[in-house]
């Protein structure tokens, strides 16, 4: 029996890699003889570098850049390998699952073959700062432009971007700066480096003749998990200004700006980003990678799991397991679970759906069990601090009813 373990992170427990090998122990515990391909998910949010460097056999590599508030940092991107799509037999899968974990591999090579993954949160990210640093009218992407410019002098000529966890409501300018690209202010000086939210209004020029030439024979992918535009009640300034610290006054401030450089775009780049779905991811930089890179914007769990062959690895499974900390409503619109349910579909492959809670509006009528880790006698909070041998448990468990079913 071939299994394809494909989850998703488990928010402040574990990440995919480490959900993947602790689900796959538990398929072996069930069934000793079974072939158990390790494939940990993302939809382009935090850990997205890990499960698809992991997944791919790829290898992780360092750039040093700044942070949102211009420290400099050390950040980790990938390169990635080629998706296995190869079963990997008991024990020796789990052995392999964490030598990947640990950034062995051999990444892809060649012409049109090296892909890198970079996630702006590692240079831009709300989690790089305390509380009282978190001022979207002052922090900048500029630290993700250093960090796609670090895959391109790697040897990508394709970079995947994913954009959640974001400190940023720049419309993408600081990244736009690394990358080449220069911004005149009103007055006709140079605007600062690492431009930020609280400077965007000031733009009066955008001068791209200085960009990076290699970003005309690149692809940039941005894996973006929300639809929110560039403006408006349901734009960047709006939603996620105050969750990255925008007082009711700063909101007013990053929206006049956004709304400002949508028309200098408009006007220098011949470009309406106003009108983008998910031009507001991140703060604007959805927006801006377009504008200013030539990006594609696309669902974050159809990128990564093109990427890493899901489909194709599926083609000859038996079963298919996922997880994620939470199966809820949300659930159906986009997220990981139900994403690997509707491509395993396509191959009759039956999924279990392994979550660390549910929620009665859950879709579990797309699976063929669904397990949660907090059910019974274990509470929610035994969960999170049990992940591990919970997830075991559950998938030996679950694995052992669907033999009997078979």
């Amino acid at each position: 029996m071939k299994v394809v373990v494909a989850p998703d992170s488990f928010k402040e427990s574990l990440g995919a890699t480490e959900v993947s090998a602790a689900l796959a122990e538990g398929v072996i515990a069930a069934c000793p003889s079974a072939s158990v391909d390790l494939c940990p998910m993302a939809d382009g949010g935090d850990g997205t570098v890990e499960a698809m460097v992991t997944a791919t056999g790829g290898q992780f590599l360092t750039a040093d850049v700044y942070d949102p508030v211009g420290r400099e940092i050390r950040a980790r991107f990938g390169l990635l390998g080629e998706p296995a799509g190869t079963p990997l037999p008991g024990q020796v899968g789990l052995s392999a699952a964490r030598t990947l974990a640990d950034g062995e591999g051999t990444p892809a090579t060649g012409p049109g073959r090296t892909t890198a993954v970079v996630e702006m949160a590692a240079a831009s990210g709300l989690a790089l700062l305390a509380p009282d640093m978190r001022d979207p009218l002052r922090t900048t992407t500029y630290g993700t432009g250093l960090l796609i410019l670090a895959a391109m002098d790697a040897g990508a000529d394709t970079v995947i971007v994913g954009i959640g966890g974001s400190a940023t409501v720049d419309g993408g300018c600081g990244c736009a700066q690394a990358l080449g690209v220069s911004f005149v202010d009103v007055d006709g000086k140079p605007s600062v480096c690492g431009l930020a939210g609280g400077g965007l209004a000031r733009i009066g020029r955008i001068d791209a003749s200085r960009r990076d030439d290699r970003l005309a024979r690149m692809r940039i992918r941005v894996a973006c998990d929300v639809t929110n535009p560039l403006l408006g009640p349901n734009g960047a300034a709006a939603v996620y200004g105050p969750q990255k610290g925008a007082t009711p006054d700063g909101v007013a401030q990053l929206e006049d700006g956004l709304e400002h450089l949508a028309e200098i775009i408009r006007r220098d780049l011949a470009l309406d980003v106003t009108a983008l779905v998910g031009g507001g991811a991140a703060g604007g930089l959805g927006a801006g990678l377009v504008a200013f890179a030539q990006a594609t914007l696309e669902p974050g769990l159809g990128v990564v799991a093109e990427a890493v062959g899901l489909a194709r690895r599926l083609l000859d499974a038996d079963l298919c397991i996922t997880g994620e900390g939470k199966l809820d409503a949300q659930s159906a619109a986009g997220k990981t679970t139900v994403g690997v349910a509707d491509i395993a579909r396509a191959t009759s492959v039956p999924v279990i759906c392994i979550p660390g809670q549910t929620t009665a509006d859950a879709p579990s009528h797309l699976f063929a069990d669904v397990r949660p880790l907090a059910a019974e006698e274990v509470s929610k909070r035994l969960a999170m601090q049990q992940t591990a041998p919970l997830l075991k448990r559950r998938a030996k468990e679950a694995v052992a009813t669907f033999m009997r079913r078979a």
